[in-house]
């Protein structure tokens, strides 16, 4: 079963779009990692950036969280974070319809 992670990163007053441009950088690369399904950046009504991953297992998650490309990223935009990201491993809890209730 695949691993969803939701990650929301504050951005330091002004420096929203130098984290996005981290992403636009690193997120190709990212999606030719081993297991990644789905990593998707997206920004909230308060500038919170937040990003939407799916890995095919746990461990495919452990090579990118200590791989390269995810160091990069940090190295572009580490400076730009008001606060450390937060990481939210979710566990889908199917409910009415089996693909529109489950988070895939």
């Amino acid at each position: 079963m695949s691993v969803v992670i939701v990650a929301i990163l504050t951005p330091v007053a002004g420096a929203t779009q130098k984290v996005i441009a981290g992403f636009e950088q690193q997120s190709p690369l990212a999606h030719q990692e081993e297991g990644c399904e789905l990593y998707s950046v997206g920004i909230d009504q308060d500038g919170l950036v937040v990003v939407v991953e799916r890995w095919a297992s746990q461990e495919s998650i452990q090579k990118h969280a200590t791989g390269p490309v995810f160091t990069r990223l940090m190295e572009l935009i580490g400076d730009s974070l008001a606060k450390p990201l937060e990481l939210h491993q979710l566990t889908s809890i199917p409910i009415g319809d089996p693909l529109k209730g489950t988070i895939q």
